[in-house]
């Protein structure tokens, strides 16, 4: 009897889950069988001293094996393997043509569209995943989808299966696009031509993957068993998994262990199941054959200098300009300037003002603004009712560009201030556009950029420095008079912080960081703060006039002075050779691509002087 208590004490009552229960109960049979047995051969002998001991014997015999099935049935039902069968429609939550997509190893919200064996994904899907390329306009030709390379622009019409470049039609004979539940959805094949991905196609899900040079840990299946939901050998099956077949571990845990199989399938599976296989490194699939973006760059550091033109007349101040900026290199002159949402623009350009400063050993940048003259007139410029309109938006580019070509003049610069977040996505389309018709004709673009921060992301700087020459930061107005807080125009903190964030989204060598030639006497009475601005040219006269000696801030990177006059305080805080020094110190560490001050008229020798030397070391 001894052997038959210490077989049931190891079962299922004590936790083996090794075993399984249809084993354990085929145990107990076998020793109930040998029970009943040993205990009939002893009645036999005992029958004609004891009869009336079998008729008490066999029924409890019987109420055992009752009790042991009506015990073993549960016992059963709870240890052994599930058989239910997930629904992957279900389980995938998709339904009809919709495709769940598995990023890498994980179930991303977005779904897939897989219509006649091909897979289309939906734009935003694109531009979160694959690329932020792909611009549409739905006036355009009854629906337009563009890609604008470094060279070119790809169109295709909605539902066309055919794609235009400069008037070239391709057809590939399937639709490139389609429409659906109010989503635009691009063909995966038509995408490859612009982003590096592979998808596999599955029953209710595709597999996408966008990164490579991983190691992937794999596994051999060592018996036929299930890929299951959960780890539990009650959750649902997702599919058969055969002897031999390898599996790549994602997630490994004590007794099951989460896996994908090669058609990309996620789930479970015990460890017991399965051995050590190899691992192998992906390797990444050949890059579309794109254009590559070139540019228009100086052979040295870039130095320049903001020249305000506000009217005609004003081209005549250039001899000045360039008395001033001794070691400038680039003259930016705010000529043209937007007038209305239908791409109009006024236009103070000069051709002998372009000849003089090219005598001068000068590049002339010029400056399209969206704010001078609205401004001056008392109008608002639409620039998302301007730039959405693909027509619009083109001519603008044609019309700028013949417009630095017309004076002579070397590049564009575009100082669009104040831009409404709606219009983020056709400004980078504006760029785009205008970036290829600049490389065609050898004209430098370059953007003026606020200090990097969350609430002005959609200037999106990490597009920009894909294409655009140079990335212009204007490090100043850290404070200014109308924000009602006195402080720094551009503390060193502010400055090295914005140079910092530019840096994570835009190549060094095409950073400009623009410095103030200006500061801010700001004045606090009655609990309320103004300020005015004071140039770098006058505030020692100021200073003198006030009497007033200022002391040096190493927090901020300047010199400071404040006062009272009665019940009034006085703050400022200085821009001058010591200041500058500390700006374009923290600049020679980070390899930039040059500097630039706002503006001429601002400056005196000496600061002209440490921008002469930060370009050009001497």
């Amino acid at each position: 009897m001894l052997p038959l208590f210490y077989e049931v004490s190891k079962g299922p009552f004590k936790g083996e889950k090794l075993m399984t229960y249809a084993v354990w109960c085929a145990k107990i049979t076998l020793y109930g069988y040998a029970i009943i047995r040993i205990f009939f051969g002893w009645t036999l002998e005992m029958r004609k001293k004891k009869n009336r001991f079998l008729v008490v014997l066999i029924p409890m015999i019987l109420i055992v094996i009752v009790a042991a099935i009506s015990l073993g049935i549960p016992l059963y039902k709870k240890y052994s393997y599930g058989t239910e069968r997930a629904d992957l429609a279900a389980h995938y939550g998709v339904s009809g043509e919709m495709a769940a997509i598995i990023l890498q190893n994980d179930q991303i919200p977005d779904q897939a569209l897989v219509r006649n064996g091909r897979c289309y994904f939906d734009m935003g899907t694109v531009r979160t995943y694959l690329t932020e390329g792909f611009f549409y306009d739905a006036s355009y030709n009854g629906g337009c989808l563009m890609y604008t390379t470094a060279k070119e622009t790809y169109e295709v019409c909605d539902g066309a299966s055919s794609y235009g470049v400069s008037g070239v039609m391709t057809d590939l004979g399937f639709p490139l696009t389609l429409r659906e539940n109010d989503k635009l959805y691009i063909s995966a094949d038509y995408l490859k031509m612009f982003a590096t991905f592979t998808v596999d196609i599955y029953d209710c899900h595709v597999q996408l993957t966008t990164q490579w040079g991983n190691n992937h840990e794999m596994r051999t299946v060592t018996r036929n068993t299930q890929i299951r939901e959960k780890g539990g050998i009650k959750s649902p099956i997702l599919r058969d998994v055969e002897r031999g077949e390898t599996v790549e571990l994602i997630e490994a845990m004590e007794e099951w262990s989460k896996v994908k199989t090669s058609d990309g399938i996620i789930g479970y599976i015990e460890n017991k199941r399965m051995t050590s296989a190899e691992s192998y490194i992906d390797i990444r699939p050949m890059d579309p054959a794109l254009p590559e973006y070139t540019s228009v760059r100086l052979d040295t550091r870039v130095c320049l200098g903001f020249h305000p033109i506000y009217g005609v007349a004003g081209n005549d101040t250039i001899g000045e300009a360039i008395n001033e900026a001794i070691g400038m290199n680039v003259i930016a002159p705010t000529w043209i300037s937007l007038t209305d949402n239908e791409g109009n623009f006024r236009n103070f350009s000069s051709a002998d003002y372009v000849n003089r400063a090219h005598n001068n050993g000068l590049k002339v940048w010029v400056v399209v603004d969206n704010f001078n003259y609205a401004n001056e007139n008392g109008i608002d410029i639409d620039e998302t009712q301007l730039l959405s309109d693909t027509d619009r938006r083109r001519k603008l580019a044609s019309d700028l560009v013949s417009a630095v070509l017309a004076v002579g003049a070397d590049g564009l610069n575009f100082d669009f201030e104040g831009m409404p977040e709606s219009s983020s996505a056709y400004l980078i389309q504006f760029l785009r556009e205008t970036s290829v018709l600049c490389r065609q004709n050898g004209i430098c673009l370059s953007t003026d950029n606020y200090v990097p921060y969350e609430f002005n992301s959609f200037y999106r700087l990490d597009l920009q420095g894909q294409f655009v020459d140079y990335v212009l930061i204007m490090g100043y107005d850290e404070h200014y008079p109308s924000g009602g807080v006195a402080g720094s125009v551009a503390s060193i903190g502010y400055v090295q912080n914005g140079l910092n964030m530019t840096l994570e989204k835009v190549p060094s060598q095409k950073i400009i960081n623009a410095i103030p030639f200006y500061t801010v006497l700001w004045t606090t009475s009655d609990g309320k703060t103004s300020g005015q601005y004071i140039t770098l040219v006058n505030q020692a006269d100021f200073l003198q006039r006030v009497g007033q000696t200022p002391v040096w801030d190493d927090v901020t990177g300047q010199n400071y002075a404040e006062w009272r006059e009665g019940t009034t305080l006085y703050q400022i805080w200085l821009e001058d050779s010591q200041s500058i020094t500390a700006k374009l110190n923290v600049m020679n560490t980070m390899d930039l691509g040059g500097v630039g001050a706002w503006r001429i008229g601002y400056g005196n020798a000496d600061a002209w002087n440490l921008l002469r030397l930060y370009t050009y070391g001497q």
